[in-house]
């Protein structure tokens, strides 16, 4: 059984609307799981998660892995917004996006990663974020959790259990935005990147909101 049913929903305007709904618990040890996704000439796609992803250990000690492959067409614009990523005690996961875009598609993702259920040490994560635009680099980013001491460092994440990223990659180029636990800087090649640190996800969503927001509002 696939462990992911897309279900795409009616809406007026031009965006087509699809959630991502998990159909067995998933992923497990062992799991190599790949979504992939194909934006034509001048479509818009809004993908998104309705349920939390729980990264759970497998019968054995083999890692999971799950990759989400995006290409968008000249003109395509696509918005990915899962739910957060729960990393639970034992559990070893590995969570890749890759994005190729065409000259002038625009990308927004996001992605909420989460140390372990409440009370609960997290287990291991790589997350690793590759994009770029004709065939040209615009991000290639790799963040690990799950080592005690990092993640409590301060050149880790400072002892915060919610991580959350906001990736944009068009053509904007937004001032430097930075604050207690959270930052928005501009991409070489077009687009930016916020980063926020937090304690929980409410939290960490409404800063990834407000600095979007903020990005909205520039010129």
């Amino acid at each position: 059984m696939t462990p992911l049913t897309l279900v795409p929903h009616r809406k007026p305007g031009p965006t087509a609307l699809v959630h991502l709904v998990s159909s067995v618990t998933a992923p497990l040890g062992g799991d190599e799981l790949t979504l992939t996704v194909r934006v034509g000439r001048g479509a818009r796609l809004d993908l998104r998660g309705v349920a939390a992803t729980v990264a759970l250990p497998g019968p054995r000690d083999d890692g999971s892995r799950m990759t989400v492959d995006v290409e968008a067409e000249d003109d395509a614009e696509i918005v990915y917004l899962p739910e957060p990523t729960v990393v639970t005690s034992r559990a070893r996961h590995e969570a890749v996006l890759s994005v190729s875009l065409a000259a002038t598609a625009v990308l927004h993702a996001r992605e909420v990663l989460v140390l372990g259920r409440s009370g609960e040490q997290a287990g291991h994560l790589a997350s690793t974020v590759r994009a770029s635009r004709d065939g040209k680099p615009l991000l290639h980013q790799r963040v690990v959790i799950g080592d005690p001491g990092v993640d409590r460092s301060p050149a880790g994440l400072a002892g915060k259990r919610v991580m959350g990223s906001h990736l944009v990659l068009d053509n904007g180029n937004p001032a430097v935005v930075s604050g207690d636990w959270y930052s928005l800087v501009p991409l070489p090649r077009g687009g930016s990147l916020a980063t926020v640190l937090a304690d929980d996800v409410v939290t960490a969503t409404r800063h990834l909101s407000d600095l979007n927001r903020r990005l909205m509002r520039c010129p």
